[in-house]
């Protein structure tokens, strides 16, 4: 029996992923989970194990390329008897030589593909390079080939957009023109015709295309905005007293754990007691149907170059604060060097996203689907509260419930935004 090996789901707003590197060669017995390919997206580099144990009889997405997901990409015999074969001779290295392959097709695809077959054979580089940064290579007229001796920051010194935008502007290689919306200027005698170009005194907009990663984010919240009607609900909680124990305890609990106690620490904490309380918010919708979760992973947003991608905490309820603090501390690293593997960005079934990096009170965030709920955590301020008919100076946050009203009603997503500020307000500190 062949079985099928698909392009796997990296992360929910993911569609598509890049071959970087088949271990094994057609003809070659693996074992079941044995890891045998390595693939790249936007958000993550991952290898990936065999879905069962027998023989490589077909290799459908040669390195390089980039295929669908759940699009098949190789075959594997389950009947092979274990004995050696004989490899079949090499694939000549010319992208026309290879076997036709019936892959899904995207606009991205199509603009490799022709970018492959258009190379000369001695434009063709060493190294391993994204299909975006193939692309705007291509776009400002740089010989692949160019590259290999561009030292990369990425995973691995891989070569990032980064990168490769500022080895344009060292460079000083000029940027392909823009296609400008020109505004006709009031001196003209009389409007040009639409279907006629009008001559443009300046470049007065910038036309800047979306790339693959920000056009599935924008497909992912306006799916998100269009299935669940939106509801956000905003509570202020007093965070004095845990300001006070990590500013005391912070040097010396990273000194002793090898990782920072973060504020974020203390919010996953008291949302995964909130949601044992309050298990409809742990749930997602399928047709008429309530899927109640019975396991609480928690995601939580990491901002990158490009984006964001939001790694889970599997089983959250079950984590002290160190255990939790460890688990941040871990996923966000490996999100920023691409390196976190499919299942850490799977799973989730609530999510956390800090609006207060950049000094913002509060915010509406999206609701991550499938689930029903999100919660946004603004900046912490220390400003003037009345407490028993006095003032005082308190350290104050602005927290927000983003839930989904098919299913969570006011009173209850309200109940549970004001049962994480009564665990924060009384967090037992220490332990």
């Amino acid at each position: 029996m062949k079985v099928d090996m698909v392009m796997p789901q990296m992360g929910e707003s993911i569609a598509e992923g890049t071959i970087v590197k088949w271990r094994k060669n057609v003809g070659d017995l693996v074992e079941k989970d044995e890891l045998i390919l390595e693939i790249s997206t936007d958000k993550v580099d991952s290898e990936i194990p065999a879905p069962a144990s027998g023989k490589l009889v077909e290799i459908l997405a040669e390195e390089g390329k980039t295929v669908n997901v759940g699009a098949a990409i190789a075959r594997i015999d389950t009947n092979s008897n274990g004995q050696a074969v004989v490899r079949p001779a090499a694939i000549p290295a010319k992208e026309e030589a290879a076997p036709a392959v019936n892959i899904p097709i995207s606009a991205e695809n199509i603009s490799i593909a022709m970018d492959s077959t258009s190379r000369e054979a001695g434009e063709r580089p060493k190294k391993f390079l994204s299909p975006l940064v193939r692309r705007i290579a291509k776009e400002n007229g740089i010989l692949l080939s160019a590259l290999d001796s561009l030292p990369g920051s990425g995973a691995n010194g891989r070569i990032t957009k980064s990168d490769i935008l500022d080895y344009i502007a060292r460079q000083q290689i000029p940027q392909p023109a823009k296609q400008p919306i020109s505004v006709p200027s009031v001196e003209m005698p009389s409007p040009q015709p639409l279907a006629q170009p009008v001559a443009a005194k300046g470049d007065l907009i910038e036309v800047i295309p979306m790339d693959h990663v920000r056009k599935r984010i924008a497909e992912h919240m306006v799916i998100s905005k269009h299935t669940a009607p939106h509801v956000t609900s905003v509570a202020e909680v007093d965070l004095t007293r845990i300001v006070n124990y990590r500013e005391k305890v912070k040097d010396a609990f990273e000194q002793r754990e090898g990782v920072k106690l973060t504020f974020t620490a203390f919010f996953v904490s008291a949302a995964a007691r909130a949601l044992k309380e309050y298990p409809l918010i742990n749930s997602s919708v399928e047709g008429d149907n309530i899927l109640q979760k019975k396991l609480i992973n928690i995601g939580f947003a990491v901002g990158m170059d490009r984006g964001l991608i939001v790694p889970v905490i599997k089983g959250a309820d079950q984590l002290n604060l160190l255990g939790i603090a460890r688990a941040l501390t871990d996923l966000s690293n490996r999100a920023r060097g691409k390196q976190l593997k499919p299942e850490e960005v799977q799973g989730g079934t609530f999510s956390i996203t800090n609006i207060g990096t950049f000094g913002n009170l509060f915010g509406t965030p999206i609701i991550n689907q499938p689930q029903v709920a999100i919660l946004g955590t603004g900046a912490i301020k220390k400003r003037p509260v009345v407490i028993d008919d006095a003032i005082a100076i308190r350290s104050m946050a602005y927290i927000s419930l983003t839930y989904d009203h098919r299913i969570i009603d006011g009173l209850y997503g309200g109940s549970f935004l004001q049962r994480i500020v009564q665990i924060l307000e009384n967090f037992e500190l220490g332990k």
